[in-house]
């Protein structure tokens, strides 16, 4: 992965703000997608996007999850192919 695909990523996954992957996550979703910038935005957003409400003594945060279910909309790819009939 080269270092501006890795600075992408981790851009628009609004990773500076929202800490939640480790490096080599980052290399294995890269991989898993096929070297793909957007797939590999697009699943670590949806990743991301699972409940992340805390609750400690009484206080809780707010949940994030819509926020980064929007984003990763940005970057869903769409099957754009004809159906064959049978």
């Amino acid at each position: 992965m080269t270092k501006d695909s890795l600075d992408m990523i981790k851009r628009e996954i609004r990773e500076n703000q929202s800490p939640y992957f480790d490096e080599k996550d980052f290399e294995y979703y890269f991989e898993k997608n096929n070297q793909d910038v957007n797939a590999t935005i697009y699943e670590m957003l949806i990743i991301k996007s699972e409940d992340s409400t805390i609750s400690v003594s009484g206080l809780s945060t707010q949940d994030t999850s819509a926020y980064f279910k929007r984003l990763a909309s940005r970057f869903k790819s769409f099957n754009s192919g004809t159906l064959q009939g049978g």
